[in-house]
């Protein structure tokens, strides 16, 4: 695994942050430059006529989601306690997608680049989306799986890496 990933960890223990903060920190920031780049016609901005109502609801409606599966994720599943209890985390947000925290910054970009409407940025969610199943296939999915074995497998099977998935 890579060495940022160990960083400050015990063996045999979970990580509280693992690639999140690299990850959620770099398209956040890529996002903003990317808008700001498009608002200073550095990158052409190219807008569907007529869809900008739909996008700015649409780009509203992930942006809340976001807040909401973050605040869901970080704040109301007692992470750090099965974490210090080096328990899985199946239950609460976790139910519904397996990085609910890492997946409510991809829907916060999304969203941001959504209600700015410029259809050359819609490119950005597909690659943020794929860099995050590198980081997690590489990482995180890796150690969870030789920690909890079957147990870990059969929760991926059951429930989404990124997007919330509803029973």
């Amino acid at each position: 695994m890579p060495k940022f990933y160990n960083y400050n960890m015990k063996e045999n223990e979970l990580p509280y942050y693992g690639v999140g903060p690299y990850y959620c920190g770099s398209i956040i920031i890529v996002t903003i430059a990317s808008i700001v780049l498009s608002y200073l016609n550095i990158i052409p901005k190219y807008s569907i006529s007529g869809l900008g109502f739909i996008f700015n609801m649409l780009g509203i409606a992930m942006i809340i989601t976001a807040i909401a599966l973050w605040i869901w994720g970080a704040l109301k599943s007692d992470i750090h306690d099965n974490i210090d209890n080096d328990q899985l985390i199946t239950s609460g947000a976790y139910a519904y997608v397996r990085n609910p925290i890492y997946s409510a910054f991809l829907f916060l970009a999304t969203g941001m680049i959504v209600f700015y409407g410029n259809i050359i940025l819609f490119v950005l969610p597909i690659l943020y989306w794929a860099l995050l199943t590198e980081l997690m296939k590489r990482t995180e999915e890796k150690w969870l799986e030789e920690k909890f074995g079957d147990e870990y497998r059969k929760y991926c099977k059951e429930v989404n890496r990124c997007i919330p998935w509803f029973k």
